[in-house]
């Protein structure tokens, strides 16, 4: 896998966008927020063992939040609130702050920045707690046969507002088909090795063939 494209953190930590100038389809983000590592570590399983990966990868988009094991960035930034949507709004100063401006953030200016220059047809996010598969633009299909492979339901809403997420700003506005893989977090690691290694293999094997 390739470095195509890197970024530094406040903090001084780096953001890598992994994969093959040659393929540029579908891009799977991990931990959001940095109290949800799931995301990280599961990417990084399946790289070992598929290091020819036709997917775009960056394994962890808040490096400053897994450190401080906290949600938001360094900022205090809740990076799902930040990008630059309609209905974008700052919030109270929890840990749902959108912050200051729409895509105040460095994490969020490098997304959107791959965003334009990748073009991805599909983006599926690994997230938690809730043991779910959600979508955001034209992305049913392709969330339910994803539930399948890992035996969680299809819905469309997670359930509460989400001004300026990420599944607004591609899903809703722009009509990528945007995947909010909402992992279990009471599922010891281990077990969601297997699950995860077949939707991302399912991506790569029937995706492809479209």
């Amino acid at each position: 896998m390739q470095i195509l494209k890197r970024t530094k953190t406040k903090s001084g930590n780096e953001i890598k966008l992994t994969g093959n100038k040659e393929y540029k389809k579908i891009l799977v983000i991990g931990v959001f927020h940095g109290d949800e590592p799931q995301g990280k570590f599961l990417i990084e399983e399946y790289l070992k063992t598929h290091s020819n990966s036709r997917l775009l990868f960056i394994p962890c988009l808040n490096p400053d939040g897994l450190e401080l094991k906290q949600r938001t960035n360094a900022n205090g930034v809740d990076l799902n609130r930040n990008f630059p949507t309609k209905n974008w709004q700052s919030g109270e100063k929890n840990e749902f702050f959108g912050g200051e401006n729409p895509a105040s953030e460095i994490e969020t200016k490098f997304l959107v920045e791959v965003i334009k220059e990748y073009e991805p047809k599909l983006i599926l996010t690994l997230h938690a707690p809730f043991k779910i598969v959600n979508y955001d633009g034209p992305a049913k299909d392709i969330s339910e046969k994803i539930g399948k492979i890992i035996s969680y339901p299809v819905e469309a809403s997670i359930g509460y507002p989400t001004p300026g997420s990420f599944g607004t700003y591609c899903g809703v506005e722009r009509f990528i088909p945007t995947i909010t893989l909402e992992l279990d977090e009471k599922c010891p690691i281990q077990e969601l090795i297997e699950p995860v290694n077949k939707i991302f293999e399912f991506l790569e094997n029937i995706y492809f063939q479209n």
